[in-house]
């Protein structure tokens, strides 16, 4: 079961296969602004929608922070844009 984790103090979201770390999505905070400039899931993970629940879960957080989301990772501009 894939877990997925939302953690604010360390500015990321993290995916956990039975307490096993295979994604991650970290962002800066940037005044008002959350950045996201990196999304990764292990390969062998790949293609199971894992990469855009850590943006979701980004996403998520950052409108109850009432925070606006930008994003240098190209991945995660890609989501974002959809929410527009």
């Amino acid at each position: 079961m894939i877990e997925i984790q939302f953690i604010k103090e360390e500015n990321r979201a993290i995916a956990c296969d039975n307490n096993k770390q295979i994604g991650e999505c970290d962002f800066i905070e940037e005044k008002e602004y959350w950045n996201i400039v990196h999304t990764e899931v292990e390969s062998s993970y790949q293609g199971q929608g894992i990469a855009k629940k850590l943006v979701d879960i980004i996403i998520e957080n950052a409108k109850k922070e009432n925070k606006k989301l930008k994003a240098d990772c190209s991945y995660a501009k890609k989501i974002i844009e959809r929410y527009k």
